[in-house]
């Protein structure tokens, strides 16, 4: 789960649609919008992660979606949860890319809903996660903020 200790690993996807994208999708908890994500299991790879988180908290396959195999964003932060005991460790947030080759529904089974947000940067989401990495993807797409 973590390369040392007092660190965790979550992976993850930001599924877009269109190129260049028009909207993303983040997923409903009670108190936020959140990406679709989960922790890294032994063994396994980051790309292998993002894709099974994925699958499991929207319902869309490995073969409905083009990752980018240019992107990926990365941010460290502290984090105090009952998987920690409470304690602060340091967690590594991977964000993977990838665009929605045909519509398919979204299943939730983690989570109290979804929703697509409209491509209109900058965004004003989430400050610690969310917006960095729409910042670094419109960078990363040469797109400046109006």
């Amino acid at each position: 789960m973590a390369s040392k200790p007092n660190q965790l690993k979550s992976c993850g996807m930001l599924v877009v649609l269109g190129s260049p994208p028009r909207e993303f999708l983040l997923m409903l908890h009670a108190d936020r919008y959140d990406l679709p994500k989960g922790h890294l299991d032994p063994g396994e790879t980051e790309m292998q992660c993002a894709l099974r988180e994925m699958q499991e908290e929207t319902g869309l396959q490995a073969d409905d979606v083009v990752v980018d195999p240019h992107f990926r964003f990365t941010t460290t932060y502290p984090v105090r949860s009952s998987r920690t005991s409470f304690e602060v460790w340091e967690k590594t947030l991977v964000i993977f890319l990838c665009t929605l080759k045909r519509p398919r529904p979204i299943v939730t089974t983690e989570h109290l809903g979804y929703r697509w947000f409209p491509w209109q940067p900058p965004h004003h989401i989430q400050p610690m996660t969310i917006d960095p990495l729409l910042a670094r993807l419109a960078d990363f797409l040469g797109q400046d903020a109006p």
